[in-house]
C-alpha cells in the first residue's frame, strides 16, 4: 500500500495543474462517510486572491493526491461549491470529534483526523482512545484504527469493527501494515462466508483460529 495521508495534513496543500500552474489550495477536505470516501475539496485562493473560493474540486477531478501537491489536468476540473458539498451523505467538517463506537456499543473514543488513503479511500481513523477500547500502554493518548468495509453511521457516531483494537498502531507507518493485515483478514473471511475453498483443496481454515493467528 502507498503512503498513508492525514486529512488535517491536506489543509494548505496546493492545487496544481499538470502545466505546473497553481491555481488553488486545499481548505477542507470532504467526506462520503457511508461510502468512505472523499467526496472533494472547498478550496482558498493563493497570494493575493487568498480567502475562500466560488469553487470546489470535486475528488473524480482529482488526477492525482500526492505528499506535497494535489494534481489536476487543468482550471477546468474546478466545478461549483454544490458538485462537493451538496450531498446529502457528505460530512464537511464533521468527522473529527464524532464519537466513535464499536459494532458492540463498547464507546471507542473520538476522532482526532482521519486517515486516507492515495485513491481517496477512508481507511481508518486517529482517535484518542477509551481504556474500554484499548489498554493504554507508556501513556499513548491516542491511537490508530481501521475503519471496516460496513462503516455504519448514526448522527455523529462512527462505528468500527468489535475486533478493530486488535489492529490498532501508534503512528502512520505501522498503521500501513495493519490496514493490510485487517483487509487480508476481511477478504478471508468474505471468502470463507461464500464457502470457497482453499487453493490447496483442503479444509476450510477455521476462521477463530485464522484470527487468532493475525491478533497476535
Amino acid at each position: 500500500m502507498d503512503s498513508l495521508m492525514l486529512a488535517s495534513e491536506l489543509a494548505k496543500r496546493p492545487v496544481v495543474t499538470l502545466d505546473g500552474e497553481a491555481v488553488a489550495e486545499i481548505k477542507d477536505t470532504v467526506f462520503d462517510g457511508a461510502a468512505g470516501q472523499i467526496t472533494g475539496f472547498t478550496l482558498n485562493g493563493r497570494g493575493l486572491l487568498a480567502g475562500p473560493l466560488k469553487q470546489s474540486l470535486p475528488w473524480s477531478s482529482v488526477h492525482a493526491l500526492g505528499r506535497h501537491a494535489v494534481m489536476i489536468p487543468g482550471r477546468e476540473a474546478l466545478a461549483e461549491p454544490a458538485a462537493v458539498v451538496a450531498s446529502g451523505e457528505a460530512a464537511h467538517g464533521a468527522v473529527p470529534g464524532a464519537k466513535v463506537l464499536t459494532e458492540e456499543g463498547v464507546e471507542a473514543g473520538s476522532v482526532l483526523d482521519v486517515v486516507v488513503a492515495p485513491d481517496g479511500r477512508v481507511v481508518g481513523f486517529r482517535i484518542s482512545a477509551t481504556e474500554a477500547f484499548v489498554h493504554r500502554e507508556h501513556g499513548r493518548n491516542s491511537v490508530f484504527v481501521p475503519r471496516g468495509e460496513a462503516l455504519a453511521v448514526s448522527g455523529r457516531a462512527l462505528v468500527v469493527p468489535s475486533d478493530a483494537p486488535h489492529f490498532v498502531a501508534d503512528d502512520l507507518p505501522s498503521f500501513t501494515t495493519q490496514v493490510e493485515i485487517f483487509a487480508a483478514r476481511a477478504t478471508a473471511v468474505g471468502r470463507q462466508t461464500f464457502g470457497e475453498q482453499p487453493a490447496h483443496g483442503g479444509q476450510r481454515t477455521d476462521v477463530g483460529a485464522a484470527e487468532g493467528k493475525e491478533h497476535l
